[in-house]
Formats: C-alpha cells, sequence, structure tokens
C-alpha cells in the first residue's frame, strides 16, 4: 500500500457501532462462519476466484447491512458468486443464517474493512462492485468521510474487469450528486444511462426495508450504474 493510501485509510467511512449478537446470530458465527466466511489476513494476497473452487465471475457488495439484498442476488443468480464484505457484526450473523436458510452455495463473507480487501485484490478480479446507501455522513464537515472519493473509484478501476459495473444508490441527495461528480470525472468509467444522468432503480436491486420506509416519508433514491472501460 502506498503512503499516500494508507493516508486516506486512516480517515474511515465507517463508525463501528458493533452492537450486541443475538443468541442465533452467535450461533451463526460458531457453526456457520467456517463454511461461509472468510478470516481476511491482510499481510496475504486475496484473490477472490480462489474461495469459490470454480471460474464463475464474481460481484462484491461493499456494507451490505443485514445481508437481505445480497441474500436475494445470491439466491437468483447461482451462476455468480457474490462476496460480501461488512464490519458489523450483528449483519453478519442475520447473513450467515439466511446463506443457511435458503441453502446458497455461491456466498462467502468478510468481516473487514472493504477497502482495504481490496488492496490486497489482484487487478481486474471482479465482474462488479455494489455499494447501497453508504453512510452520507451529511455533515458538511464531515463529507470527507464519505466512501465514494477519486481515489476510491481509482481502486474500483483496478479490481473491476472491462465491461464489469460498479453500482451505487443512496437516498441523500447531496451525496448522490457528489457520487455523480466523482464517476463521471474517472476516465475508466462511463455511465450506462448518459453523461450525468441517474439510473432507474434495477429491478435487480430489491427494496429494502430501509428503502421502503424511505419512499413512504417521501425520501428520494438515486441510483448509479457506471460501466468498467476498456483501457
Amino acid at each position: 500500500m502506498s503512503e499516500e493510501q494508507k493516508h486516506h485509510r486512516a480517515i474511515r467511512s465507517y463508525v463501528l457501532r458493533e452492537g450486541r449478537l443475538t443468541t442465533g446470530q452467535q450461533h451463526a458465527f460458531d457453526t456457520l462462519w467456517p463454511q461461509w466466511g472468510i478470516d481476511f489476513n491482510p499481510a496475504q494476497p486475496f484473490i477472490p476466484q480462489q474461495i469459490f473452487g470454480n471460474d464463475n465471475p464474481v460481484v462484491m457488495e461493499i456494507g451490505f447491512g443485514n445481508g437481505e439484498s445480497l441474500a436475494h442476488y445470491a439466491q437468483h443468480h447461482p451462476q455468480i458468486n457474490y462476496l460480501g464484505v461488512e464490519v458489523h457484526g450483528p449483519g453478519v450473523g442475520h447473513l450467515l443464517l439466511r446463506i443457511d436458510e435458503l441453502g446458497l452455495t455461491n456466498l462467502r463473507l468478510i468481516k473487514h474493512d472493504a477497502v482495504e480487501v481490496m488492496h490486497t485484490m489482484p487487478d481486474a478480479c471482479l465482474q462488479g462492485v455494489m455499494l447501497f446507501f453508504p453512510d452520507p455522513w451529511h455533515k458538511k464537515r464531515h463529507h470527507k468521510r464519505r466512501i465514494l472519493k477519486p481515489e476510491f473509484v481509482s481502486e474500483l478501476a483496478r479490481v473491476i474487469r472491462p465491461d464489469g459495473f460498479f453500482h451505487a444508490a443512496t437516498d441523500w441527495e447531496n451525496y448522490s450528486e457528489q457520487m455523480m461528480e466523482v464517476l463521471s470525472a474517472s476516465p475508466d468509467f462511463s455511465n450506462s444511462a448518459g453523461e450525468g444522468k441517474f439510473s432507474a432503480r434495477p429491478d435487480e436491486r430489491p427494496l429494502t426495508k430501509f428503502e421502503q420506509r424511505g419512499q413512504r416519508l417521501g425520501h428520494g433514491v438515486w441510483d448509479l450504474v457506471f460501466n468498467r472501460k476498456h483501457a
């Protein structure tokens, strides 16, 4: 990792509010983590394809929350491997239970900082990356903590293969405008909806309870889908 990257990683894009695991979530960690969880080692290269045992494309979700959306993707697209990266233990425990309940075999989890995970990945190893409703850090003095910044987009461009995708969604208009500005400025991505345009919510992205609540309250949601250009 370069000195510049180390400097940027000193500013976290999240606050770790761990919360207590339920009895079921703790049981999931005890019994299911060895099968579906990856014990990440930042000192070693992480090659996603090696953990699935096949050559199917890999899509990563950063900050999957309770994992319901990611479980939906994995259930409906068995030909794609999914990697979920989340720092909050209760959400990881919840998704472990869903993996077991649904009998999913194409989903693996890492409980770690996603940006640090990306730094250990080889070039062009992912078909796509999803980032749904990241912490908006809505106060202006906290905007520096937002995950989607130019250096993050550069790292996305490195790990996403040509013709792959980056899909983000937020319910904060100010953050959506910043996302659009940063992604549009990247020479490595093109906007699938057209220059400066937001995408309609793809049918592939299920509505979360969080999003449904926002809709009832009249909140907007902005989706951005950008494709990785060929070099």
